[in-house]
């Protein structure tokens, strides 16, 4: 490991911006969408990437250093610790409207960027105390059938009409969230129904993972309801509402427009660096884990995050993905912006 990988420490002023909007409140509760959508994308416009390195890795020191994955398994305690303040805080501290409304928005973040999105690094590596921690962190998102989805279904379906979460061309973000949502749902379900049936068990059974996943929700759900009460559930149901929006805007802005094509077998081709749009500026691929080099993740997807490479094949986006995310919020900017960006071969 080297001086320069202590920058990936800097993904905790993400979580650090909700502890101080948690202990100072008032204004303070929305540092956190100020630092994440004001001041970072600034950030990434005055100092765009320059001299990006082709096919070598994001970290020059030992690419499987301890750091790394101990920066990752820090965040659910963390995580955890900050979601039961945030409860104990909108429940049971007097709060105006405004200063309620910047704290679900940073929670909603926190578990947009140190929730799903550590839970989809952890939840690649193989061994089974990593994804058990991948599952904590979706568990504390409301959002556990993402790992069923996702590395099942995602990443074989990517940049075809099969797959919920690729957006297509000429789509509005807010045509594609209800589509994205309730399609990685019922495609978690279908995933697991044809598991099982290959192994002669019904879908409705114990052995569902989905439905294991659901009664395990279903169960923090009455404790939080127990402990916090109603506006807990609230509160946790907002962050969580929040962090999903967010995450489809990630899951939006990676793969708009782009498809593979059909074989003259009629199988889709392997996916690419060219079906994932990618992002080298630097300050939002730290605070995400390297996730905007994500034409590398889907080609080799065990890679570990600090091992990720930028591929020249991918398209770029202007900008990091919270100023793109940003965008994607307005589509007729959007598609003013990405359109002409989209090969035409694609389109």
């Amino acid at each position: 490991m080297r001086p320069t990988d202590l920058r990936y420490l800097s993904a905790y002023l993400v979580p650090a911006s909700v502890a101080v909007g948690l202990v100072w409140r008032g204004p303070w509760a929305w540092l956190t969408p100020l630092f994440v959508f004001g001041l970072v994308p600034l950030l990434e416009l005055a100092w765009p990437p320059r001299n990006v390195v082709s096919n070598a890795p994001a970290t020059a020191g030992a690419p499987h250093h301890p750091f790394f994955d101990w920066l990752l398994y820090l965040c659910v305690p963390l995580h955890v610790g900050l979601l039961v303040w945030y409860l104990a805080v909108l429940t049971r501290v007097p709060l105006m409207g405004a200063e309620t409304a910047g704290l679900v928005l940073s929670m909603g973040i926190c578990g947009g960027s140190l929730g799903i999105n550590v839970a989809h690094e952890l939840g690649h590596r193989s061994r089974g105390y990593e994804q058990r921690l991948a599952q904590v962190l979706l568990g504390s998102a409301l959002y556990l059938h993402f790992f069923i989805e996702h590395n099942r279904g995602h990443h074989r379906h990517v940049a075809t009409p099969l797959d919920p979460a690729t957006s297509r061309f000429n789509e509005p973000f807010w045509r594609f969230l209800p589509r994205a949502l309730g399609g990685e749902l019922r495609s978690a379900w279908h995933l697991e129904a044809e598991r099982l049936r290959r192994l002669e068990v019904p879908a409705w059974s114990g052995q569902n993972q989905l439905l294991r996943f659901m009664a395990v929700q279903l169960a923090a759900v009455v404790g939080v309801g127990l402990v916090f009460g109603g506006l807990g559930l609230l509160a946790w149901a907002g962050a969580a509402l929040v962090g999903a929006v967010l995450f489809q805007l990630v899951n939006y802005v990676e793969h708009y427009g782009l498809l593979r094509h059909r074989t003259t077998g009629g199988v889709y081709e392997r996916v690419q660096p060219h079906h994932s749009w990618n992002s080298e500026h630097a300050v939002g691929r730290i605070l995400l884990y390297e996730l905007t080099r994500h034409s590398d993740h889907h080609y080799l997807a065990s890679r570990p995050y600090q091992t990720l490479r930028h591929q020249p094949a991918s398209p770029q986006m202007p900008t990091g993905y919270p100023g793109m995310m940003l965008l994607a919020a307005v589509p007729p900017l959007w598609f003013k912006v990405m359109n002409r960006r989209v090969p035409a071969v694609q389109q």
